[in-house]
C-alpha cells in the first residue's frame, strides 16, 4: 500500500511538473509578435494597421541610405551571400527561399541574339523564323532516277543538300548590381500601445525589389524577404552599415538607428484591406493612388493626434 502512494504521488508531481513546464513555455510565446524587432503584447494593442511602403533609394532623402559602396542593398546581398542573412520568398516571412533561388532571381536574361520569353508570348517572332516553320530537307533520289541526265547530260548521282533549323541561340544571365536595386517594399504595422500611451511604427520586414524600367514587360520582381529583426541586427553590428550623413561627417548613423528616427522617406502603397489591393488598383490609376497615399500618410497622423483630445 506505502509502494502504491509512492507512485501515485511521484506520478503526480511529474504530470505536475509537466503541465507546469507546457503552460510556462506557451505563456512565453503566446500574445507577441515573433517578427518583432519590440515586440508588444496583444493584450496592450488597442489599435494596430498594417502598411506596406514603397522606398524609393533615388530620392533627395533616402540617398543617406544609398550612398557609393555603401548601399544598404549592397549589405543585405552580401550578407545574404555569406550566411549571415535568411532571405524568404514573399513578405509573409513563412517560405525560406534557399540561397540558389536567390542568386537566381538576382539574375536578368540577356541574350546575345533573339527574343525573350515575354517577346515570343507577346507575339514578336525571330528574324531567323520566317513564319513558315523549319525548311523540310529535300527527298533524295529514287534509284530509277539516278539513272537519268539533265538538260546538259550529267548524271543525277548526287543527294540533295539537307537544311537544318539553326540552333537555339545561346542566353547569357548577368547579376544585378547592388546600386541598380534602388526600390525597398517595407511593411509595417502601426501600433497603438496603450500601456505607454504611444504609437509605435513596428517594421517587420523589408522586400527587393527590381524596378520594372529593368524589364521588356515593365513590371517589378521581388527578389526576397528578410526579417527586419534579423536586419537590425547585422545592421548594429557592422560598422559599414551606415546611414551617410553629407552635412557632417563624424555623425554618420548606423542603419537601425536611422530607421528608428524615421530618416528614411516611403510612401503608402498598400493598407491592409479584405481585397488585400494597392492603392493603384482601388483607384484605378497611379496618379488617383499617389494622392489617395498622401491622404491617408494625414489620416493616420491625425488620427495619432486625436488620441490625446478628450
Amino acid at each position: 500500500m506505502k509502494n502504491l502512494r509512492k507512485v501515485l504521488s511521484a506520478s503526480l508531481l511529474l504530470l505536475a511538473g509537466s503541465y507546469t513546464g507546457v503552460i510556462a513555455q506557451e505563456d512565453n510565446s503566446r500574445g507577441y509578435n515573433p517578427n518583432s524587432l519590440r515586440p508588444i503584447h496583444e493584450s496592450d494593442i488597442m489599435f494596430k494597421r498594417t502598411v506596406w511602403r514603397r522606398m524609393d533609394l533615388n530620392e533627395k532623402q533616402n540617398r543617406p541610405f544609398f550612398a557609393t559602396n555603401a548601399e544598404i542593398t549592397r549589405f543585405i546581398i552580401n550578407a545574404v551571400k555569406a550566411g549571415l542573412l535568411q532571405p524568404y520568398a514573399n513578405d509573409s516571412l513563412t517560405v525560406k527561399l534557399p540561397l540558389e533561388k536567390f542568386i537566381e532571381n538576382l539574375q536578368v536574361p540577356t541574350a546575345n541574339a533573339g527574343l525573350s520569353e515575354e517577346e515570343k508570348k507577346a507575339g514578336f517572332k525571330d528574324e531567323s523564323d520566317s513564319g513558315w516553320g523549319a525548311a523540310e530537307p529535300a527527298p533524295s533520289p529514287t534509284p530509277a532516277a539516278k539513272g537519268k541526265k539533265g538538260k546538259k547530260g550529267a548524271a543525277a548521282t548526287e543527294p540533295a543538300p539537307v537544311v537544318q533549323a539553326p540552333a537555339p541561340k545561346p542566353v547569357i544571365m548577368n547579376e544585378f548590381l547592388p546600386q541598380e536595386l534602388k526600390t525597398l517594399e517595407i511593411k509595417e504595422d502601426i501600433i497603438f500601445d496603450k500601456q505607454r500611451s504611444r504609437m509605435y511604427y513596428d517594421i517587420q520586414s523589408f522586400t527587393i525589389v527590381i524596378p520594372g524600367d529593368k524589364f521588356e514587360t515593365g513590371l517589378d520582381k521581388q527578389v526576397a524577404s528578410f526579417k527586419y529583426k534579423d536586419l537590425a541586427k547585422l545592421f548594429k553590428d557592422d560598422p559599414k552599415a551606415i546611414w551617410f550623413n553629407s552635412q557632417n561627417n563624424k555623425e554618420h548613423k548606423n542603419l537601425a538607428d536611422a530607421f528608428d528616427l524615421r530618416l528614411h522617406h516611403a510612401r503608402i502603397v498598400k493598407i491592409s484591406n479584405p481585397d488585400d489591393a494597392f492603392l493603384v488598383d482601388i483607384y484605378e490609376g497611379g496618379r488617383k493612388g499617389l494622392i489617395a497615399s498622401e491622404q491617408l500618410e494625414e489620416q493616420l497622423m491625425e488620427f495619432e493626434h486625436n488620441l490625446w483630445e478628450f
